[in-house]
């Protein structure tokens, strides 16, 4: 995984599959791969009681000369060395060593010299786990005791030559599982920091500050919160705390699951990243929503059911199944997703989380003792909290306007909103219906375009409803990413006003996207237009504002639009949410509120 590299200018290359993995298989692989196939793959750390038992009359030296990075993401996704201990030691093997990453890596002979000065005084079966692993335990998988503390000696050494790790829960699994299939701790010691400074562009494998890790973790909830939103609805109405919930996310990975199922998540790990670790716990959450509601069980203790569930894994899926449910996930391109946790980070360096505080609970909810709003409950608020982003919700909410307390102007409307961003809107009409939105950007950008009306706003933007019930509609190529272009959209064009009778069709299709050339975007590049090619320039219209009245969502209708006089609204299908009407088609506003974020 890794510490994120700074600067935004890495994050405009991205690379579609980037190149991992040499063609070639040089003399000192070949070497290791003959001590391989005599000792049939495994190290002598391993006790072969625990040890699951394979075909090992295979070939395995034709498996990787010539084989291309893509390929060998395919033949990892399809479990071909899953079939013998031999061949997937040489997988393994020729893999790590081709991985890019920081010159002067420390290597074999590094800890053979450390090891001798950190251990000669000290007995094998004391050896403490070093401070950046406070709180971690060391999987014993299928290793001997022995082989445990061996984990625990590599452990020591990789704090001891890298300062610059400080916290790194994922290191004993790592370390735990390449030393099934290292003849000797030095090499697994060597393998094990060649994917700690991986450098290779939007791809890491292991956070190494708490920093770090909490923004993985971070990221993780909200692509749960955007691709599985009946699994993130179930835990939100379960759990007062759902961050701390998704912070377990690796654990259920490297701790919970079989040992069977580890290996092979941990086979397409070493190629594809921790991409695919988010792909892998998303279809366990998808899974786990499903067998409870099938069963109809009671998640009062949702921790614990998450964890019994991948105890049982064996009852509900095999290895492979699991792996063909995550692959069939259509997630946003690495480049994306990096762009997120990037996001994520910031926002807790904002609000002062570093490595020092790691001890200290930081995230927030909102408090039902002091939330007060005329239009929503505090427990209704709460799971509107939980779908807006994590690096947003990490803020106290903070009321920005309201109707009964600063009358029903736009103009003031306006004055009370800008310079907030992100913001919360609900409305409530004179039926009783409540609906609103999560609107990533500032209304001053409407200002942006040269005086014309025009559209801004992130894919981040959402509507909802909330009363009489509660559904959410995000941005359709959430849903629908393969139909979105990872790449600049071009050429172009410039938007007509969404108010302009000249911008109307007999559709009502007149609702266009910004110029985009104009608008300086504050927060974030996570899901711009401007990263996608997208089909349609009526999908990507998500907030826009004037003088009339202000719309939100377009494409074939508006899903808000709302008067001058605060007054009154209709809300419609459109292109860009795919929603239905929130309420009423033509209502009256009863009151409106928008809420935004302490500090934000």
């Amino acid at each position: 995984m890794g510490d994120l590299k700074e600067g935004v200018q890495a994050a405009t290359q991205e690379t579609a599959s980037p190149s991992v993995v040499s063609l070639e298989t040089p003399s000192k692989a070949e070497m290791w791969v003959s001590d391989a196939i005599s000792c049939l793959g495994t190290s002598e750390f391993v006790d072969h009681n625990k040890f699951p038992k394979l075909d090992e009359q295979q070939d395995i030296r034709e498996q990787f000369i010539g084989k291309s990075s893509k390929e060998l993401k395919k033949l990892a996704r399809e479990g071909h060395w899953a079939r013998s201990h031999a061949l997937r030691a040489q997988a393994y093997q020729h893999i790590i060593q081709y991985l890019p990453c920081r010159l002067m890596a420390p290597d074999a002979s590094v800890y053979r010299d450390v090891a001798v000065k950190l251990c000669e005084n000290q007995r094998d079966d004391v050896h403490p786990l070093p401070e950046l692993l406070a709180g971690s335990m060391v999987p014993e998988y299928c290793l001997t005791a022995e082989g445990v503390t061996a984990v625990k000696r590599i452990l020591l050494c990789i704090a001891n030559v890298s300062p610059d790790i400080t916290y790194c829960p994922l290191l004993p699994a790592v370390v735990a599982l390449l030393l099934h299939y290292n003849q000797e701790e030095a090499g697994c010691f060597e393998n094990t920091c060649r994917l700690l400074y991986c450098n290779a562009s939007h791809t890491s494998y292991i956070d190494s500050s708490f920093l770090s890790h909490k923004a993985s973790c971070m990221t993780f909830g909200d692509l749960a919160n955007k691709h599985c939103p009946a699994a993130h609805r179930l835990i939100a109405g379960s759990t007062d705390n759902i961050f701390e919930v998704y912070s377990e996310w690796l654990v259920w990975l490297f701790d919970d699951l079989p040992f069977e199922y580890v290996i092979r998540i941990f086979d397409v790990y070493l190629l594809e990243g921790q991409k695919v670790l988010y792909r892998i716990a998303l279809a366990l959450l998808k899974q786990f929503q499903i067998s409870v509601s099938s069963k109809g069980l009671d998640v009062s203790g949702v921790k614990g059911s998450l964890q019994a569930f991948m105890w049982d894994m064996h009852e509900h899926m095999t290895a492979e199944k699991l792996l063909e449910k995550a692959f069939a996930i259509r997630l946003f391109s690495r480049k994306e997703i990096w762009l997120l946790q990037m996001a994520n980070r910031k926002a807790l360096m904002q609000k002062g989380v570093t490595m020092v505080h790691h001890r200290q609970p930081f995230h927030l909810t909102v408090n039902t003792h002091n939330f007060t709003s005329a239009i929503v409950t505090a427990q209704e608020m709460r799971i509107v909290w939980s779908w807006i982003p994590e690096r947003f919700s990490l803020f106290s909410p903070v009321l920005l306007f309201s109707t009964s307390k600063d009358g029903y102007s736009l103009k003031r409307f306006y004055s009370c909103c800008e310079d907030y961003e992100p913001t919360v809107l609900l409305l409530k009409t004179t039926l009783g219906e409540v609906c609103g939105a999560f609107l990533s950007s500032d209304w001053s950008e409407r200002r942006k375009s040269g005086g014309a009306s025009s559209f801004f706003g992130t894919g981040e933007c959402f509507v909802f409803t909330v009363q009489p019930e509660m559904e959410r509609y995000e941005w359709v190529f959430i849903k629908k990413p393969e139909q979105a272009k990872a790449m600049p959209r071009s050429p172009r064009q410039r938007s007509p006003s969404p108010f302009s009778p000249e911008g109307r069709t007999t559709s009502s299709n007149y609702l266009t996207v910004p110029k985009l050339d104009k608008i300086k975007y504050r927060l974030s590049p996570f899901l711009a237009v401007r990263h996608f090619r997208l089909p349609s320039k009526t999908a990507s219209m998500f907030m826009s504002g004037t003088q009339e009245g202000i719309v939100i969502g377009g494409g074939g209708g508006q899903a808000l639009f709302v008067d001058a006089d605060l007054y009154h609204g209709r809300t419609e299908h459109c292109e860009t949410f795919d929603n239905p009407p929130l309420c009423q088609e033509n209502f009256q506003v009863q009151l409106l509120e928008v809420w935004g974020f302490q500090n934000s």
